[in-house]
């Protein structure tokens, strides 16, 4: 999620030496730059530069790969009704998966008239479980609530997002039974804490929700998001291939925050950007340039000259 912006991935340079980012993909175990059935990749800090455009060499790389018969899946954390970053660049592809594999998405239809086709959604219960045990794990967390149309936030939450909420009141008021939107299904909780380390934040709050939830994060700040049991990117994806009989190993992903990393290690060909989470770096099986030098257009580029 970035501050003042969508609540999506932002950039965050690795612990790395810049020389250790190659100037065109490798991958990691050896194996060639294939190209693949389906390209999955993130948006913020990724398929995006940081200005929130889409280059016209990402542009033109990924029409190139629908033309060669590669289908094109964003996979992000940001809510449906912030896809229109995107929404003009879809030509044949379109289709997201949107909240870290919360809801699929249908673009196709431009800014405002997104269709969603499959809502994989947290539990009320679940989600006040989480808010309860998070709140005594780390005093000081404030909530917000991220619905299919609809985002409510406690008053204490700092304003992080680019949009007014739609309620302000308690975690506990909002999620409770007769709450705000109870009409629609909960997307996500967002979880911020003004001191702890994003990281540290991130593993107090796994260890103390449990599987009562899935929990990452994509902000370089203390802010989580917390989504249904089960519920990643790589989970939601999985299940899209299953249903277009695409397998893992023909699947590629990119990706450069922790809500990346189950999605980087199920695909058969992952890359970390070079702006990449250390933890992604871990995960992908290759590593490719920034997002503001167009790395997934870069190794978009290598794979179609592989096809004959």
């Amino acid at each position: 999620m970035r501050e003042n912006g969508p609540v999506t991935s932002a950039t965050r340079k690795p612990d790395v030496p810049a020389s250790s980012v190659l100037p065109t993909p490798v991958a990691r175990r050896g194996a060639p730059l294939a190209p693949p059935r389906l390209i999955a990749t993130d948006l913020d800090g990724t398929l995006l530069r940081d200005d929130k455009s889409v280059s016209p060499r990402t542009v033109a790389a990924l029409a190139a790969a629908e033309e060669a018969g590669i289908e094109v899946f964003f996979v992000t954390g940001r809510p449906a009704r912030w896809m229109d970053v995107v929404s003009e660049h879809v030509h044949g592809h379109g289709m997201a998966i949107c909240g870290n594999g919360a809801a699929v998405v249908d673009l196709h239809g431009g800014p405002g008239a997104h269709r969603f086709l499959k809502v994989r959604d947290l539990a009320r219960e679940n989600a006040r479980d989480a808010v309860g045990l998070l709140r005594d794990a780390a005093p000081g967390t404030v909530y917000a609530v991220e619905q299919t149309y609809g985002f409510h936030q406690e008053p204490a939450y700092p304003k992080l997002h680019r949009e007014i909420p739609d309620t302000l009141a308690p975690a506990e008021e909002l999620l409770a039974a007769d709450g705000a939107g109870t009409d629609q299904p909960i997307l996500k909780i967002l979880a911020y804490h003004p001191e702890l380390d994003p990281d540290a934040f991130l593993g107090l709050a796994r260890l103390a929700v449990g599987e009562r939830a899935t929990i990452t994060r994509s902000s370089p700040s203390a802010l989580l998001e917390i989504s249904g049991p089960d519920v990643s990117k790589a989970s939601t994806l999985a299940l899209c291939c299953a249903e277009r009989g695409i397998a893992r190993e023909q699947v590629a992903a990119f990706g450069d925050m922790p809500n990346d990393v189950e999605m980087l290690t199920w695909a058969g060909q992952s890359f970390a950007m070079g702006n990449a989470h250390p933890a992604v770096i871990a995960a992908a099986s290759g590593r490719t340039v920034a997002n503001n030098e167009d790395g997934v257009a870069v190794v978009i580029e290598h794979m179609l000259a592989r096809v004959v």
